[in-house]
């Protein structure tokens, strides 16, 4: 299997489960968009509305990403990057997609907030990358749990147990679990030491899930090609 971007892309749609799961990511999106609308006027913000909505869409999101990234232990030997790097641009679209339902949502909400569109830009871009993240918690455990289904559900459980089990340890917990971080980034007023906390963040829950899940998926096939060579003979 010679993987490409453009085929992580294919098989992101690839068969009619996959579809739905993309229609349901954004339709959560779409749901939390108008439920915001809800707020009381002068609570109609572009934070406020950006958080909801891109925390909500980052929930189905990973699934995604496990689903590409565990397509790979079928076939030992194949390159992790493309499919990697095709759905951290399936992630991109997520969150670009979360920012335009967050600005028709608020135009049409009648707002009365003093400014109710304040670092719109900077909270566009902390929303695009909260997806890239997620999408990285799902290719790591994609990589690294045999069944989806508990990879899917590892998206879910191990971010938040996390944020639960450090929840006394409060600012520890800013600096290890992808949710404080993501709550402080959408703000839009976040500072040095936000921006640190994230980073810290993405490389723990980002690029070391995923360089682990490789690794092992290499020794795997390692493990597996002198099999068949030896079942071919």
């Amino acid at each position: 299997m010679n993987e490409t971007i453009a085929g992580t892309l294919r098989r992101a749609a690839g068969t009619r489960g996959r579809r739905i799961l993309l229609a349901v990511t954004i339709g959560i999106g779409v749901l939390a968009a108008a439920l915001m609308t809800g707020l009381p006027s002068a609570e109609r913000t572009f934070a406020a509305f950006a958080e909801q909505v891109q925390l909500l869409i980052s929930v189905p999101l990973p699934f995604i990403g496990v689903l590409l990234a565990n397509d790979l232990r079928k076939t030992p030997g194949v390159r992790v990057q493309p499919t990697l790097a095709g759905a951290v641009l399936i992630a991109v679209a997520a969150g670009v997609a979360g920012n335009v339902l967050v600005v028709a949502a608020l135009a049409a909400s009648g707002s009365t907030a003093p400014d109710p569109w304040a670092h719109a830009g900077v909270i566009g871009l902390t929303g695009v990358l909260v997806q890239v993240l997620a999408q990285l918690v799902g290719t790591g455990l994609g990589l690294l749990i045999k069944r989806p289904v508990w990879g899917c559900l590892g998206t879910i459980v191990l971010p938040l147990g996390a944020y639960a089990l450090l929840a006394p340890l409060g600012a520890v917990r800013d600096w290890l679990t992808p949710y404080a971080a993501a709550q402080h980034l959408l703000t839009g007023s976040a500072g040095a030491a936000e921006w640190a906390r994230w980073a810290t963040v993405a490389l723990l829950w980002g690029i070391a899930l995923n360089t682990i899940g490789a690794v092992v998926l290499r020794r795997r096939a390692a493990r597996v090609a002198p099999q068949k060579a030896n079942l071919q003979r």
